[in-house]
């Protein structure tokens, strides 16, 4: 069984498979999780990505991780929170099961996810987190793949708790 963790710290500095990218449509890098990742990796990452020529709401692409840690990197673009009636919560899944897919496809073991639309895009973090993990743990529960760890990285705190709220009620609830 893959083991679900959340954990405070620095995406751009975990040594996984792959890292995932709250990336914004251009993948040509922005603020929060996306510009730190860019930063990190180096201007390799931006040159990678500018091939790939952006990336839908909802959809993911992989680059190679550069002078990050982490061998590989999952992009994703999370939806901007709109007051909910614009099919953000099923773009926000989806932007899990396609960055999983593509975990699956290479045959990662070790991956990250950063907390996807909660920063400038404005999710509200709690229903993030639900969609977060109720995704991830259906995935890894109904389909082929390598995975034996998935961390959710945290910025703060306040987000970690939040996960780790509800991964303990995850774990209870597999417990009955």
């Amino acid at each position: 069984m893959t083991r679900l963790v959340a954990e405070l710290g620095d995406i751009t500095k975990l040594e996984v498979d792959a890292i995932v990218n709250a990336a914004n449509e251009s993948l040509l890098g922005g603020g929060g999780v996306d510009g730190a990742i860019h930063r990190a990796a180096g201007p390799g990452l931006l040159s990678e990505c500018r091939a790939l020529s952006g990336c839908s709401t909802g959809q993911a692409k992989i680059t190679q991780g550069y002078k990050l840690p982490a061998k590989f990197i999952i992009h994703t673009v999370g939806p901007v929170w709109r007051g909910g009636g614009n099919n953000e919560a099923e773009l926000l899944a989806s932007c899990y099961r396609e960055s999983l897919k593509l975990a699956a496809k290479y045959k990662f073991k070790r991956l990250a996810f950063p907390s996807i639309s909660t920063g400038v895009y404005g999710y509200p973090i709690e229903q993030a987190v639900d969609i977060a993990i109720t995704t991830v743990s259906t995935f890894l529960g109904s389909s082929v793949h390598d995975l034996e760890h998935v961390i959710f990285c945290c910025f703060s705190e306040s987000d970690l708790n939040l996960y780790q709220s509800h991964l303990s009620a995850l774990n209870q609830d597999e417990m009955t």
